[in-house]
């Protein structure tokens, strides 16, 4: 599922509730970049290139991270949750919770490498809650743009590009790429022996996979 986005809260800078703070030293870091850092990487030259083409200097863009931040067509970043089970089948102080674990970790091995648009820079994996899951925060970029930046943020641009296009309202960029990732972490959980159990489309935690441990 889409996950609002806390990274103070993935990285345990502060600790919800439901946190069992004594299991936290169990969680796994993959990354975590300053996310303004990371937009001066992404698109620093770009915005040097789009401003020497502007001749009027009120449509110069003099930050581009505050620029999305303070507009309303895409956000500064975006957050998705993958987690297997329930805290009933899968709980995290469990041996069951142990194997999700190890799902997770391989599943996130290849992210990357599967999404080149969508540039990670925060991913941490909970063991300290109810149910394994991990928080992937990524900018999605789009490169060759004719519109404003010719590298900018853009995720239904950046999907496209992996070869995720809108058709009907329920087959968004989004669901059809939600989709093939849940069949991605369906892969690792196949060989782990474990099977995922499709009840269909109308759950809304998208990326939350019930599952079968075969004997």
């Amino acid at each position: 599922m889409m996950g609002k986005g806390s990274v103070n809260h993935n990285t345990r800078a502060f600790s919800a509730k439901n946190v069992d703070k004594e299991r936290s030293r169990d969680n796994v870091e993959f990354c975590h970049e300053d996310i303004k850092a990371v937009y001066h990487e992404l698109f620093d030259e770009a915005l040097e290139r789009y401003n020497a083409k502007q001749k009027r200097s009120d449509r110069k863009i003099e930050n581009y991270y505050e620029k999305i931040r303070q507009g309303k067509q895409e956000k500064l970043f975006y957050e998705v949750i993958f987690q297997i089970g329930n805290r009933d089948d899968m709980n995290a102080r469990s041996e069951e919770g142990q194997l999700a674990k190890q799902i997770l970790i391989d599943f996130m091995t290849d992210f990357q490498s599967r999404n080149p648009n969508l540039h990670v820079f925060s991913a941490h994996l909970h063991m300290d809650e109810e149910t394994p899951h991990i928080h992937i925060d990524f900018v999605p970029v789009i490169t060759g743009s004719k519109r404003g930046l010719d590298t900018r943020v853009s995720l239904k641009g950046a999907l496209a590009e992996q070869g995720f296009e809108g058709g009907t309202r329920g087959a968004t960029e989004w669901n059809q790429w939600i989709e093939s990732e849940k069949k991605e972490l369906a892969a690792v959980m196949e060989r782990y022996g474990v099977e995922w159990l499709q009840k269909g489309t109308h759950n809304k935690h998208l990326s939350v996979l019930d599952y079968e441990k075969q004997e």
